[in-house]
């Protein structure tokens, strides 16, 4: 099982690299996806992967809040409405743009609905008494 869990977690890691390319691809799914399946497989990509500076707070979040911080969500929802936007304009089918609308909306509800994390508050320096 460990062996499949490892490979499901590579493909899911690079469908989300992908994603951050790709138009309609997302990416925080599958990075969620993938760090669940190496806590599975492999306590070393886990921890990599954790600690990896461009999708660790986002893993971290979710595994501590189940949510996403307000910078977070900006952009992805940014990212989301200029790919959806790109593939409505450049597919010829009216019937596959509605399809994308369709998608683009139930995907934005959902995503609307995920839970913001706070952000940390700025630890407060204390003044040298004069």
């Amino acid at each position: 099982m460990r062996i499949l869990f490892a490979l499901l977690g590579s493909l899911s890691l690079g469908l989300g690299v992908l994603g951050a390319f790709l138009p309609v691809l997302p990416t925080t799914p599958f990075v969620l996806l993938s760090a669940f399946l190496f806590g599975k497989s492999s306590p070393r990509v886990h921890a990599w992967l954790v600690n990896h500076p461009w999708f660790g707070g986002m893993i971290r979040d979710w595994q501590a809040h189940r949510g996403l911080r307000a910078h977070v969500r900006r952009r992805a929802l940014l990212m989301m409405a200029l790919s959806f936007s790109f593939s409505i304009y450049i597919v010829p089918l009216w019937w596959v743009k509605v399809g994308l609308v369709l998608t683009f909306l139930a995907l934005l509800v959902w995503f609307l609905r995920l839970p913001l994390v706070p952000d940390q508050p700025a630890v407060a320096m204390k003044q040298p008494r004069p």
